[in-house]
């Protein structure tokens, strides 16, 4: 869905997480293996409800957009206090 408000002209209004695995074989019989990955995160922005103006369903998905964003910021501090033990 497409939304506009009294901000932003446009948005799709979306998170997007993009995730790229690499292995690279190493050693003289190519049986080492170094594997990487690549996380790319495009996040829909919060919102301040009283800025955008915003009214039923747009209002709807703002909500749910900034409760969503709200989670992902708990797991995000999970995630790290865990490599942090």
């Amino acid at each position: 869905m497409v939304a506009e408000h009294q901000l932003n002209r446009e948005s799709s209004r979306s998170h997007t997480i993009f995730s790229i695995m690499l292995e690279r074989s190493t050693g003289a019989e190519g049986d080492e293996v170094i594997v990487s990955k690549l996380n790319l995160v495009d996040l829909a922005g919060s919102e301040r409800i009283s800025k955008t103006k915003s009214e039923g369903t747009v209002l709807k998905e703002a909500q749910q957009i900034n409760k969503s964003l709200s989670f992902l910021e708990q797991v995000l501090h999970i995630r790290v206090g865990c490599m942090l033990c």
